[in-house]
């Protein structure tokens, strides 16, 4: 049955029936109808699905046996599209074989300080990056007749007060920071279906939000499919439904409903409205519907889980060649971790795993001669347990410490109060580190952490929270069995006070003022000069990378052509590598406060011994774009740019200018009280208004007569800084207002 006919079949409590859900987890049926119900279940990086007697939202019950992948935080550092597309794929045929029909990810809110309690779920700091990997998710989950369900929308970027808490945020720095990435997803998954947040947006929760959903989301990004609230995060029902909203969830006793339907009767919402919220309901119906369920190959499924964690961990640090181990040496494993792995984050996300993989049972596979001190109980340790360890880890050639973030450090509800790791950690690997100078650190978190003992370490291994299989993948890349490829997706700041949003996380009382704007993550630590401990894209190998003969297709073009670049990437030592090559684009515009460069493309590409490869890139304008409030639209300043080539933010070895002609004038809304130096900076202007300026000149003070404002650079200074008006009263009756007004009208015209 076609979708209008379903919506004249439907009465119109039906139809409010529909826009609420029918328990926690399912939406409203109508079988007589043809309108089956939809299964939803968490799932950024593994299935939650929950039995509809033991529900919740937190993870607090038990839920179905799953594979679970590496947390968005881990994954995003592959930086590998097609891997993380295989990762949704797998979660999509999880998914099918559990009779799911949306999954609730993927994460992707930005990083906008390390404190939030959430970050291991989230892929960046940056939206490029997030947009990129999340519609490659998508695209992967949705090849199975599963919809995605990207979340939190938007400016979810804390988890204190998250249920009242208003983001306030400017106009510029949403659209190129917060909402970028969603509209990513959005276009080129393209997702199916769209999760609200809990927090409020310039006053406004984003489910009742009409010009984020109404203008935005389906206006602007043409998204057709159901906008679902977060579990709990519905306001006023008829307003949300008014705005673009599909679905309240979860399902209540029915009041929602009939809210729905008294505002109808009473006209403050229309029943075409309601017919809209249905009509993209019906769309992820009839997307998911037909599908074929697949057998259930969990050991397939691991394997996957396991190459994801492989190719993302981070070699933050490698001193003296320290990695890769020698199998044949005797080696110390210090830390609880090693053996009990920190390998989820807690809340909503969390999964029953399919089968753990401790790091130290597959380094005994590997290591003969092994050693073994847990160091510290969770969070505490004793005098004993620290020299028991470092006693071990001196009779050893090496040692191995696992350290990091218990699991009540970071959790979905709550957020950090410090980077700091629990001092009997920093404790324990001082006290080694003295003992043993070969010294490896692997590290467990969620999100960035203070590393005070980094002088101490030799090597420095990021393993996030990697999943079920990040044992295996710890084991074999120190080892060398494979070689670390990951970068970071985030920046890892020196201290917690470097952090652009230190001032204003999380906010006061119930308001939280973004004051940092688009200076978010390399972008602020770049333009302040800040150096931080690990750069955004940093991350080494086991072989090294050499970058050359970089081409850009044309030296200048304008912002309606693309610019296609390439360059050549060669593997120099003596190891198989995957590297990840970033470009960036350098801004020149100082018209406006822009960042020094951003990211707007990248490659992962594997490269044997010797072997060298072409890369090529296609920018087009948005490459090159800033947001224009005053148009309502991506605009780019003509100008000269460059383009950087790098194997990290703070790495570039290649660039090359090009120069951009915008083929947009933005036009000056000329008043009595513009400055002449927003005149005089356009040419067309400046040589409509010096004629006047001609006539006056002669009756100017401060000497201004005698100067050419032309060549003088002091008297174009002084003029400069004075608008029509004060220039105006400097000659008096040689200026009078009609004439000024007359001028003004002559310089408004001929934009």
């Amino acid at each position: 049955m076609k979708t209008i006919d379903i919506l004249k079949s439907l009465t119109l409590e039906q139809k409010a029936r529909l826009c609420v859900g029918m328990n926690f987890w399912m939406t409203q049926n109508f079988p007589e109808k043809g309108i089956p119900s939809l299964f939803m279940s968490d799932g950024p990086h593994g299935l939650r699905k929950q039995d509809l007697n033991a529900s919740d939202h937190l993870g607090l019950n038990d839920s179905e046996p799953s594979v679970c992948y590496p947390t968005g935080s881990l994954a995003a550092c592959s930086w590998d599209r097609d891997l993380i597309r295989e990762m949704g794929n797998h979660l999509g045929q999880e998914a099918s074989q559990l009779d799911v029909d949306i999954l609730l990810g993927p994460a992707m809110n930005i990083k906008r300080s390390p404190l939030c309690g959430r970050n291991f779920e989230y892929y960046s700091e940056d939206p490029y990056l997030t947009g990129q990997l999340a519609a490659a998710f998508i695209q992967g989950v949705q090849s199975n007749g599963v919809s995605a369900c990207p979340k939190h929308f938007v400016a979810n970027n804390q988890e204190t007060r998250r249920k009242a808490v208003d983001t306030l945020i400017d106009e510029r720095t949403l659209r190129e920071i917060y909402l970028a990435g969603f509209e990513t997803a959005i276009k080129e998954g393209p997702s199916w279906s769209l999760m609200s947040s809990y927090n409020k947006v310039n006053g406004t929760y984003p489910a009742e939000h009409t010009h984020l959903i109404s203008e935005i989301v389906r206006g602007e990004w043409g998204f057709a499919g159901a906008l679902i609230t977060d579990w709990g995060a519905m306001d006023q029902i008829a307003a949300s439904i008014h705005a673009g909203l599909t679905l309240q969830m979860p399902g209540d006793d029915g009041t929602s409903a009939r809210k729905l339907v008294r505002a109808v009767e009473k006209g403050e919402i229309s029943e075409a409205e309601l017919d809209q919220a249905v009509t993209a309901l019906l769309f992820v119906i009839e997307k998911t519907r037909g599908r074929k369920k697949g057998e259930k190959h969990g050991e397939q499924y691991h394997e996957v889980a396991y190459q994801v964690a492989s190719q993302s961990m981070i070699l933050l640090k490698n001193e003296s060649g320290i990695l890769p181990l020698n199998p044949q040496k005797k080696i110390a494993v210090i830390g609880e971790m090693a053996k009990q792995p920190r390998f989820q984050g807690s809340g909503s996300s969390h999964v029953n795993v399919f089968r753990l993989v401790d790091a130290y049972s597959q380094i005994e596979k590997i290591c003969p001669q092994l050693c073994y001190a847990p160091g510290y109980s969770d969070e505490t340790t004793t005098p004993e347990m620290i020299a028991e360890a470092a006693r071990i880890a001196k009779n050893c050639d090496q040692v191995v410490l696992f350290a990091g973030l218990p699991s009540s450090y970071e959790a979905e509800s709550y957020d950090r109060q410090d980077m700091k790791m629990p001092q009997a950690h920093n404790d324990l690997i001082a006290a080694v580190a003295q003992a043993n100078p070969e010294v490896v650190v692997v590290l467990s978190n969620g999100s960035p952490v203070e590393i005070p003992w980094l002088g101490q370490a030799k090597g420095l291994l990021e393993a996030y929270l990697g999943g079920e299989a990040s044992g295996a993948a710890i084991a074999d890349i120190l080892f060398g069995r494979v070689n670390p490829s990951g970068k970071l997706a985030e920046t890892f700041p020196v201290k917690l006070e470097d952090n652009p949003s230190y001032l204003n996380f999380p906010g006061e009382g119930d308001r939280v003022e973004y004051r940092e704007g688009i200076f978010v993550g390399y972008r602020y630590y770049e333009k302040k000069k800040t150096r931080p401990a690990f750069a955004f894209g940093h991350g080494l190998s086991y072989t090294t990378y050499a970058y050359s003969d970089l081409k850009l297709e044309k030296s200048s073009l304008t912002d309606q052509e693309q610019l296609k670049v390439s360059f050549k990437v060669k593997n120099t030592g003596q190891k198989a590598g995957k590297e990840i090559i970033q470009l960036y684009v350098k801004n020149s515009d100082y018209q406006i406060n822009r960042a020094v460069k951003e990211l707007k493309e990248f490659a992962k590409i594997s490269l044997a011994p010797g072997e060298e490869k072409e890369v090529a890139f296609v920018l087009g304008k948005r490459a090159f774009a800033y947001y224009d409030v005053s148009l309502q639209d991506w605009h780019v300043n003509s100008g000269d740019y460059e383009i950087c080539i790098g194997a990290a933010s703070d790495d570039i070895r290649l660039s090359a200018p090009v120069h951009v002609q915008s083929t947009q004038k933005i036009k000056l809304h000329i008043t009595r009280n513009t400055l002449l130096l927003d005149i005089l900076a356009d040419p067309q202007l400046e040589e409509a208004f010096l004629p006047f300026y001609t006539q006056i000149k002669p009756y100017l003070p401060f000497n201004l007569n005698q100067k050419d404002l032309k060549t003088d650079k002091m008297a174009r200074s002084m003029v400069n800084n004075m608008t029509l008006n004060s220039l105006a009263s400097y000659v008096g009756r040689f200026l009078s207002d009609e004439e000024l007004e007359k001028i003004i009208q002559i310089l408004n015209n001929i934009q």
